[in-house]
This record gives structure tokens, C-alpha cells and sequence, in this order.
């Protein structure tokens, strides 16, 4: 892809001596210079998420100039998230991240404009939200949003900076359907069909080194700084992974696929996005939540169709659940295996017409059998032995996920018991439900903790620490 023109007309008011004064080293920039920074002064840009990738990224867009910045998340500031997400200070913990994000870009630059949409996007109003607005970054952490971003971008006609990150890689592109002169390709391009439910972890899950967040956010309003001034070559039709321990960089060729029907409309119905990545019913006459889509042309590279699978490709972590040990249908141990979150068709050994077996419990049904002296059941935390130091239920059996997709997996499905219900429980219950499904199909009655321990905490034991 060759350079972009411009995407934002420059503003016709003159900058001011501060404003010269400030943005020096810019103006003096070949390809930025007093026209490039009007460019960027009037510009709108929209940043979904104020996170680890929206940190840097906001920061750096608001002392590179950009005139309007939009901020969009629905979240709170976490202690956990202040090892990453730059933009949040430890005064800001229980703020809304939008509130925080603006004190900040205030500090760096007080000449930028800041919307804050304090809310979670969904396809009622993602695209009354991008109105407005040149490009948008997109730095969620879940693929639901990434597809309705995706989507919202397609119709509305502007460019969207994708980043993502997983332990110590990151990927960053530009999509955009309809650029100026050039051939177009979005989300759905390179990544038709989302990962099966489960498959990938969260940064909670499988850790993210905190300053790679930094290098890819700061990618990212590159970006959109090039977008906007029209500098350099974008990374439309490229895709750019980054491995932050071999610290290097790969450029992957991709292109527009032909068979892909244009977006002209959001995917109907409530939750209509969390069904298509298979983490909510189908909603009522929607049809298939996972439609068929002809591959993308991505499938030339080195490396698979789904972001997720690439992204743990990329990761390449020996005996992570994941991927590579729990497709959505298969066998372990000679046993069949449904997806996560998809119930049993019956009673482990129940006889016929016994009707469907219960996979899960909430945490206030697991406080009551707890406590009952009759009840033999067993608690089993699937958490890494970090995270039980910061908060656990006592009398839990702990043995970490990873087990039972790696090596000695056979061994410990075989340790579970037979004649008792194993109540399984993670941070969020994506862990927990994964290794319950495994224990179902080798016939133990294993039950998924709703919400994991996150959930206990709020339902149970209020005022214990969470992460």
C-alpha cells in the first residue's frame, strides 16, 4: 500500500505562540511541519478503551495535538491495572477510567478537547458513538467488541487502528474499507471467525508484560498520527507482530478477501456480537450466530486464519489450556469433549431420560454446600498458586488450569473423584469451565463456579481483595 493523502483538512486559525512553542519538534518534522499539526489540531479521534493499549495511546495523542480525542470505556481503575495502564495513578483507583484519562490528557496538553462516553459499546449505540468522529483505535480486550468496532468502522467509512496484545507479543494493524486510492481490508479480512470461546486467555488469565503495552499503544497513535498528516507509509495491508523477548518485529502481507460480503449492517439483537463469538445465545430469528464465512486471504502466511489461535501461536506456551489442547470438539482420554460453556446432553452415567446434568453453580449455591456437613463435594481452584495467596476459599484443592492440558493431564483428570461433585473455580470462571468440560467427558460430575472468585467476592464474602 502506498502513502495516504491527508486524512483531516488542516484548521484554518493560525497556531498560536504556545502552540508553536509546544509542538517545535513536530513543525520541524519533513511531511508534519505547521500544516501537519493544524491537520492534527483538527482532528477527531475516538479511542475505545482506556487500558493498556488506550494509555499510551491517548497519552501521546494529546501531546502530539490532536484537537478532539473521544475516550470510550465503561470500566473502574483496579490496583491490577496500574501495572500497565500508565494513563491511571493510585489516586485514581475506583474512578471511572473515562474520568481518569481526562484528568491526565489535561496535564499533558490543555489545548486538547476531550468526549467521554462512559459506557459499554454494543450495537444500539457504537454507531451514534464513532458520529463524528475521523478514526478510531480499537485497544479492547475482547472480541466481541473488536468485531462490532470493526463492523461500526466499515459502515461509517473511516480507518481503524488495531492493536492486541497477549504476554509478551503484539499485533497492530490499520483496517479501513474504503481508503482513497487504494485497496481496502478490515477486521474480518484477516480474522472471519472469531477463536472458540475459552480458547484464548485474558490478559488476567496469561499475564501481559506491562511495558510491551507501551510499544504497541505508542504504534498505535503512530498510526494516527500518519493517518491524519498523511506521513509515511500506514500499515494498511500489513499486518505488524511484535515479540517483545526476541525483540523483533514481523510485517505480514494482508489483503482484502473477495468473497467477503461488505458490512452494511451490525448483526441484530441483543448481545447479537457476544453470540457470534459463541458467549451468549443465539438472540431470537437471528440465525446462525457463527455464519459461515469464506477464509481469509491471510492463509497464505505463516500462520492461521483466527486471531486467536495466532495469538497463541505467537505466544508459543508449552501446556497452556488453550488452543492447541481444547478444541471445540474432540476427544481426551477416549472420551468425547463439547466446547466450553456448552452443556452436557446428560448425567455423567445417568440413565436415558434422566434429563441434562447441571454444569455450573453460582458462588451463593457453593457458599451452601460448603457449608453443609452431608455435602462431600470438592472444591477445586484451577488458579495459578499467585493468585490463591491474594484471595481463596478455604479447604479448596488447587491445582493451576495448565495441568490438565499439559503432560501430566491424564493424571490428574484420573486423581478427581467419581462419586462426588467437583465444584471448579478460576478468577473469572473461563479456566474453570474449561477444565470442567475435561472432567464431564472422563466422567466426573465437575461443575463451573459462575463468575469464579470475582463472583464469590462480591456475592459471599464482600470486602476481600480481588485483582
Amino acid at each position: 500500500m502506498t502513502s495516504l493523502p491527508p486524512l483531516v483538512a488542516p484548521s484554518t486559525e493560525p497556531l498560536s505562540p504556545e502552540e508553536l512553542a509546544r509542538y517545535s519538534r513536530h513543525l520541524a518534522l519533513p511531511g508534519i511541519g505547521i500544516e501537519g499539526q493544524q491537520r492534527l489540531r483538527a482532528a477527531r479521534v475516538l479511542v475505545v478503551g482506556a487500558g493498556g493499549l488506550g494509555s499510551p495511546a491517548l497519552l501521546y495523542l494529546a501531546a502530539a495535538g490532536v484537537g478532539t480525542i473521544g475516550i470510550v470505556d465503561d470500566d473502574r481503575v483496579e490496583v491490577s491495572n496500574l501495572q500497565r495502564q500508565v494513563i491511571h495513578g493510585g489516586s485514581d483507583v475506583g474512578r471511572p477510567k473515562v474520568a481518569s484519562a481526562r484528568a491526565a490528557i489535561a496535564e499533558v496538553n490543555p489545548h486538547v478537547t476531550v468526549r467521554l462516553h462512559e459506557q459499554r459499546l454494543d450495537a444500539g449505540n457504537v454507531l451514534d458513538v464513532l458520529a463524528g468522529y475521523d478514526l478510531v483505535l480499537d485497544g479492547t480486550d475482547n472480541f466481541a467488541t473488536r468485531y462490532l468496532v470493526g463492523d461500526a468502522a466499515e459502515i461509517a467509512g473511516i480507518p481503524c487502528v488495531w492493536g492486541s496484545i497477549f504476554r509478551f507479543q503484539g499485533q497492530v494493524s490499520v483496517f479501513w474499507a474504503t481508503p482513497p486510492g487504494g485497496e481496502g481490508v478490515v477486521y474480518r479480512d484477516v480474522f472471519p471467525e472469531p477463536p472458540p470461546p475459552g480458547t484464548v486467555p485474558d490478559c488476567a488469565t496469561g499475564g501481559v508484560l506491562g511495558a510491551m503495552c507501551g510499544t504497541i499503544g505508542s504504534v498505535m497513535a503512530t498510526e494516527a498520527v500518519k493517518l491524519v498528516t498523511g506521513a509515511g507509509r500506514t500499515l494498511l495491508g500489513r499486518l505488524a507482530v511484535y515479540d517483545s523477548l526476541e525483540l523483533t518485529w514481523r510485517h505480514l502481507t494482508v489483503r482484502a478477501d473477495p468473497q467477503r460480503e461488505p458490512v452494511t449492517g451490525l448483526l441484530s439483537g441483543d448481545q447479537a456480537y457476544e453470540a457470534f463469538c459463541g458467549l451468549a445465545p443465539v438472540p431470537a430469528g437471528a440465525g446462525a450466530a457463527r455464519p459461515a464465512v469464506a477464509g481469509g486471504l491471510f492463509e497464505s502466511l505463516s500462520g492461521p486464519t483466527a486471531e486467536g489461535r495466532l495469538a497463541v501461536d505467537l505466544a508459543g506456551v508449552p501446556g497452556e489450556s488453550g488452543v492447541r489442547g481444547l478444541p471445540g470438539a474432540g476427544t481426551v482420554l477416549g472420551a468425547p469433549v463439547r466446547g466450553p460453556g456448552v452443556a452436557s446432553s446428560g448425567a455423567v452415567g445417568a440413565p436415558a431420560g434422566a434429563g441434562p446434568a447441571p454444569t455450573s453453580l453460582t458462588p451463593r449455591e457453593l457458599a451452601a454446600r460448603l457449608a453443609d456437613p452431608d455435602d462431600d463435594l470438592l472444591l477445586l481452584d484451577v488458579r495459578e498458586d499467585w493468585e490463591t495467596q491474594i484471595v481463596g476459599i478455604d479447604g479448596a484443592r488447587v491445582v493451576p488450569s495448565g495441568v490438565y492440558a499439559g503432560p501430566d493431564a491424564r493424571a490428574a483428570l484420573a486423581d478427581l473423584p467419581r462419586d462426588r461433585t467437583v465444584a471448579v473455580l478460576c478468577k473469572v470462571g473461563g479456566r474453570s469451565d474449561r477444565v470442567a468440560g475435561l472432567a464431564r467427558a472422563v466422567g466426573v460430575d465437575a461443575r463451573n463456579v459462575e463468575g469464579g472468585v470475582l463472583a464469590w467476592v462480591r456475592d459471599v464474602e464482600p470486602g476481600r481483595p480481588t485483582y
